[in-house]
């Protein structure tokens, strides 16, 4: 590969007290040209040094390939803008890419038109072009002045970063203070130089001899600011210098800017005008520029001048010399200044090559409420959108609402807005343009849809108690405009209920329910709302047919639905106990989210399915999701329920972890009134407990858990963990008390999974041959599912049953299993519960775990388990969001650990998905 953006050959030049930075940063250099990848977050204040530090690096590193970026402030709201800088000089490798991942990023740099892609699709995609280009030289990503990157961008590139491994890329992003996308990430702190290295560095610059008191005082004023201290001089006279009457009482980035600005002013208007130009345009396209400028009356003979080249360089781009300048000539131009500016860019700029940026400059032009720039943006969002920058259309439309002059008009587009602004995650603009909404004159309708938009983001933002009764109040307010979005909240309002455990809001939503019109031709959501009508007023067996036939009908969802309301969908399938269908939607719904880039809707649905899979003992599988999950609720800022860890926890047995993930979760759901969050967790402490056999603490968890009269999945599933804690301690009619109820949520479903839990929970209240005949009947049909951990669950109890009944052989046979299907999940506690029951039987049995068999790290494990079904590098990169060399990578340990040479071996090395699930 041709270097990328080298340096002269001559090294970097040695910078003035940053030593131990240097130090870090060619320690990071070292090991990236070594083949490993490394990242680091600069962190400091304006002026401190990242930049220098950043071209001290790009200097360095003239055997590698250097990619250069910098977030500009205008353009924030553009998505995927400093992504763009950073890859255009690898877009030629793009044909070298998966063609879904290729075809993600030709869409979002705007090469072809097509369906908005995932934006995770688009962050794995630049993974992998990093990892492709790093193949010929190791990859150096510099980006300043990270805290101006568009949010598509720093999503992306966060991903990004916490997904380096083996790619031989080293990327430094140099910012004032991380935001959440970049927390995390190791970082170094780049602070104030110290006072003899500070006035070394005032040394080289100051024209004349100071006195000490001066010197002192500058650099006490300058606080260790390198920029401060180099630009002290610049603009001021010796006699200013050298008496400290240049001195000003303002803080460092005032004082710089003050420096910049000063500067400015000494140059011709021409070329003030021309930095100003400049300063709006965020492309640095000369030619731009230039002819913007012209329409201002700059003809092309006014080049920067002497006393501006250390400030502004023109040649084939237009760069400033510091980022502060930029801003610094921005801001010290007046508003009509900067309107006129704008409105040369308009004009000059393409309507069809860029009409998004046209649209942009308009609206800063625009001297007041302006119809047609409004409706401008609205276009631009649209075309965003196209592209998945959720964020850009958020931002088209807010700058559209203030450009709206009718109040109605205003009222409508402020919610478009607000669901823009919801969608791409910003809670703080949705809540500020409902408000807009509200004051704007709206009509009843308009009044119903800000009522939605409230409930919808107490929803989304946590707080659970606050949006069931929203949500009820709009659905009442939408029924005399719209049946069938009135008919969509009453589901959200009645799910959002469950969640709080808000029984009067449940009984409401559902005799409202049952008011409302008969639908000619009822949808899914028509089916699923009156599934769940009548399971909340007539019971489980007279809502399980409305039920099959809602999981049915909700299975094939359009994603337009899914993103509406998918996840309120899921729970007719898990409500009557359908596994495989629960497995299959979840799934599809994950991919269908994943596509359209939806962040706020993605952690909640993968969740649900790591859920699903950790009940299937698909534990690496579920890890992996679970981490996916928590890296898209880091990057949207949105706080995700630790559900899916806790569960995963609890199955393995892990007393610690779980314990904590409990006690945080029951934490957080009373203070944000989630009681499902509540009922959730007390599950989870009964399945940890019956796995470490300490039953009373089991049993007086699942009273907690089965008590939640409203919830209708996991009360019901906690039913056969208060059947076995009961049963062991001898708590007959507690036992009896909860299999009636639990028979009354499986017989009606009728599938294996129900009845296969159903007879191994009578077994344990039963004796003899009946109860013989139980075990093996919930054997053979928990056999039939992929519920691998309740199947071993049922051997288990059975080689205990057989154990204490004197079936010594007979038991052993089922413990074994038990013991081996436990090990190989890593099930730690039901694991080391059938190994004393195995040694009771007299056989010899030791401690296993995952670990002691393979001791690959669950994500090892999953790699592992992808090769030997036969996928390559790349597509289980593309599933676990890894570059194929990271992949590769893993797979050399694997091969290491397991004593093979290739994936041929694997086959043998590791127990298949379907071993797990019928061993």
């Amino acid at each position: 590969m041709e270097s990328i953006g080298n340096s002269a050959a001559s090294g970097p030049a040695r910078l003035v007290g940053r030593d131990d930075e240097w130090s870090e940063l060619e320690r990071l250099l070292a090991a990236v040209r070594s083949g490993e990848s490394r990242v680091l977050v600069l962190r400091g204040d304006a002026g401190v040094g990242k930049s220098a530090l950043l071209g001290q690096m790009a200097a360095a590193a003239e055997d590698c390939g250097v990619l250069r970026a910098q977030g500009i402030e205008s353009e924030m709201e553009l998505s995927f803008a400093t992504l763009h800088q950073l890859c255009t000089p690898l877009l030629d490798r793009l044909p070298n890419l998966p063609r879904l991942q290729a075809a993600a990023l030709e869409t979002v740099f705007g090469l072809r038109i097509a369906s908005p892609p995932d934006q995770f699709l688009v962050a794995l995609a630049v993974l992998s072009l990093l990892s492709d280009a790093s193949r010929d030289q190791p990859l150096v990503c510099l980006v300043d002045d990270a805290q101006w990157m568009d949010r598509a961008s720093v999503q992306v590139l966060g991903f990004v970063a916490r997904r380096l491994q083996a790619e031989s890329v080293l990327m430094i992003l140099a910012t004032r203070e991380p935001g959440a996308e970049l927390q995390g990430l190791p970082d170094l702190p780049v602070t104030g130089l110290g006072d003899a290295d500070a006035r070394t560095l005032l040394d080289t610059v100051t024209p004349t001899a100071l006195d000490e008191r001066i010197r002192d005082r500058i650099v006490a004023e300058a606080r260790g600011n390198p920029l401060a201290l180099l630009e002290f001089s610049r603009g001021l006279s010796t006699t200013q210098v050298a008496g400290g009457f240049g001195l000003l009482n303002a803080t460092v980035p005032e004082q710089l800017e003050q420096s910049f600005l000063n500067r400015v002013a000494e140059l011709s208007p021409a070329t003030r005008l021309l930095m100003l130009v400049a300063a709006a345009e965020p492309l640095g396209d000369a030619d731009l520029t230039w002819r913007a400028a012209e329409r201002l009356g700059v003809t092309v003979d006014a080049t920067v001048g002497q006393g501006a080249e250390d400030l502004l360089a023109v040649d084939e781009s237009v760069t400033f010399r510091h980022p502060l300048v930029r801003t610094a000539v921005y801001r010290a131009a007046s508003t009509e200044e900067r309107r006129a500016v704008h409105r040369a860019l308009a004009a000059v700029t393409d309507e069809h090559l860029d009409p998004e940026r046209r649209a942009w400059h308009l609206a800063a032009a625009a001297t007041g409420p302006d119809e047609t720039v409004a409706i401008e943006l609205e276009l631009a969002a649209e075309r965003a959108q196209a592209t998945g920058g959720l964020p850009a259309a958020a931002a088209f439309l807010q700058r559209a609402v203030i450009l709206t002059g009718d109040a109605t008009l205003r009222a409508g587009r402020a919610l478009i807005a607000a669901g823009a602004s919801l969608q791409a995650g910003d809670f703080d603009a949705a809540r500020r343009f409902v408000e807009v909404a509200e004051r704007s004159d709206p009509d009843e309708f308009q009044s119903a849809q800000a009522r939605l938009m409230r409930g919808q983001l107490a929803f989304a933002s946590g707080l659970g108690a606050d949006a069931a009764p929203l949500l009820l109040d709009a659905a009442q307010r939408l029924q005399p405009f719209t049946i069938d979005l009135a008919r969509e909240t009453y589901l959200m309002a009645w799910g959002a209920a469950i969640f709080a455990g808000q029984g009067d809001i449940i009984i409401a939503v559902c005799r409202a329910v049952e008011e409302l019109p008969e639908p000619a031709e009822p949808r899914p959501l028509d089916l699923l709302l009156e599934a769940y009508a009548v399971l909340t007023t007539e019971g489980r067996a007279a809502a399980t047919p409305a039920l099959q036939r809602a999981a049915a009908a909700t299975a094939r969802l359009p994603v337009e639905d899914v993103l509406r309301w998918g996840w309120v969908a899921t729970g007719a399938c898990s409500a009557v106990w359908d596994q495989e269908t629960m497995l299959s939607t979840f799934t599809r719904q994950v991919q269908l989210v994943r596509e359209a880039g939806a962040l706020v809707q993605l952690p909640i649905h993968i969740s649900t399915l790591a859920v699903a899979l950790t009940g299937r003992g698909e534990f690496g599988a579920a890890a992996t999701l679970i981490d996916e999950a928590d890296a898209a609720a880091a990057a949207t800022g949105i706080p995700l329920a630790p559900y899916p860890a806790l569960w995963l926890a609890a199955l393995r047995g892990r007393e610690a972890e779980a314990s904590a993930l409990i006690a945080e979760t029951i934490g957080w759901a009373g203070a944000t009134g989630q009681r499902h969050g509540v009922t959730t967790a007390q599950w989870a402490s009964t399945v940890l407990h019956n796995g470490l056999a300490k039953y009373d603490t089991a049993a007086a968890a699942a009273r907690e858990a089965t008590a939640n009269n409203y919830e209708p999945w996991v009360s019901a599933w906690a039913l056969p963990e208060l059947i076995e804690a009961a049963e062991r301690l001898g708590d007959d009619s507690s036992a009896r008390e909860a299999l009636d109820r639990l028979v009354q949520s499986t017989t009606p479903s009728g599938t294996d999974w129900a009845l296969g839990i159903e007879a191994r929970s009578r077994a344990l209240i039963s004796t003899g041959t009946e109860a013989d005949a139980l075990y093996r009947d919930a054997i053979e049909r928990l056999g039939r599912t992929k519920m691998a951990p309740e199947l071993a669950r049922a051997r288990l109890l059975y080689g205990e049953w057989l154990r204490r009944d004197s079936r010594r052989v007979d038991a052993r046979e089922q413990l074994r299993i038990a013991h081996e299907s436990f090990s190989a999940m890593g099930m730690e506690a039901f694991a080391e519960r059938a190994r004393r029951e195995l040694v009771a039987t007299g056989e010899k049995a030791r401690r296993r775990s995952v670990e002691t068999r393979t001791d690959l790290t669950a994500q090892e494990l999953q790699i592992a388990s992808l090769a030997r079904e036969g996928l390559s590098n790349q597509e289980i990169g593309a599933r676990l969001f890894l570059s194929s060399r990271t992949v590769e990578w893993h797979l050399r340990k694997v091969f290491s650990k397991l004593g093979i040479s290739s994936r041929r071996g694997l086959r043998d090395a590791l127990p298949s998905r379907e071993q797990l699930s019928t061993a």
